[in-house]
């Protein structure tokens, strides 16, 4: 029988988000999954996941996280950008309230704001329109926190590409496109396909827990998570989690597309597997709610994103 290549999915342990211990794991991993060592003349964009300002630390990416991926770059000498579309306020007051300032300062990290923009139509024949600046960077680091979500099951790695869909267009999209949990997994499935050669670097280590994306409860799984596909990262990540694939609309919209790494045989594990982190008891939402805004809801959201700019 003629054998399957498998992506692999570094997964290891960390219960700390302090610069000497975990860029050299970070490091580590790269090296396992042939990052290159120089990165002269290249640009890489950090997507991290900015809600607000005014959301609990917890419902963004860790700032210090964020920090020991940046100096991993940069020490490979890179051109290191740090961009989202947040779902409330400009990405500066975003980065300031929630302590990013003072954790990159030192560090030669060129925060940008989405502002061109640009439209796309995406497999699913929707058109979008997406920041020009998550498309023409020479790599795209997606910089997920694990989390519960009350109408996706879980938030991991392709749910934080909704990120580059700029501003206001993304609660359009869940009012006018949120018909069902599916059409809602594969539009979001689909914006993954326009990126630039892309990875991904997940903290799992203090995750939100029971309910997200922002009233959820932490959690210390310990688990660091680094992969070059986004699906593949989610599938080994629901292992990790202990949660039916079921319990995750995009990762069974993946599976129907048979997209590469969405089932586990199709994954290998360089460093620990999924098994290692049995039992942390992490939960996820029993029932989903509903994708879609309703027209009150998407009036108050638009009336909020107004106020917070």
């Amino acid at each position: 029988m003629e054998s399957i290549s498998q992506i692999p999915v570094c997964l290891d342990r960390c219960r700390s988000y302090e610069l000497h211990v975990l860029q050299p794991l970070l490091q580590k991993h790269f090296d396992i999954l042939g990052v290159p060592v120089d990165f002269s003349n290249k640009t890489v964009l950090l997507k991290p996941n900015l809600i607000s300002a005014s959301t609990p630390a917890l419902s963004c990416s860790s700032p210090e996280f964020v920090a020991a991926v940046a100096a991993c770059f940069l020490a490979r000498g890179a051109k290191v950008l740090l961009g989202d579309s947040p779902a409330f306020g400009s990405t500066s007051k975003v980065l300031k309230k929630q302590g990013f300032s003072r954790a990159l300062s030192g560090l030669d990290v060129v925060c940008t704001e989405f502002r061109k923009s640009v439209v796309k139509k995406l497999d699913c024949g929707l058109s979008v329109t997406v920041a020009v600046e998550a498309l023409d960077c020479d790599c795209f680091v997606n910089l997920p926190r694990i989390k519960a979500h009350d109408q996706m099951g879980v938030t991991m790695a392709v749910k934080n590409v909704f990120g580059i869909v700029v501003g206001a267009r993304k609660a359009w999209l869940h009012m006018r496109h949120g018909e069902t949990h599916h059409a809602f997994a594969k539009m979001i499935l689909d914006l993954h396909k326009l990126l630039p050669p892309a990875m991904v670097v997940a903290d799992g280590i203090e995750v939100m827990n029971r309910r997200g994306p922002v009233k959820g409860s932490p959690l210390l799984l310990g688990c660091l998570a680094v992969a070059e596909n986004f699906v593949a990262l989610d599938r080994a990540m629901l292992a990790v989690l202990e949660l039916e694939m079921e319990r995750s609309p995009l990762a069974v919209a993946a599976e129907k597309q048979a997209l590469p790494g969405a089932v586990l045989r199709g994954i290998s594990f360089p460093l620990l597997s999924p098994e290692s982190f049995a039992g942390a008891g992490f939960r996820a939402p029993q029932t989903l709610s509903p994708v879609r805004f309703q027209i009150l809801q998407y009036v108050r959201s638009s009336l909020r994103r107004a106020l917070s700019g």
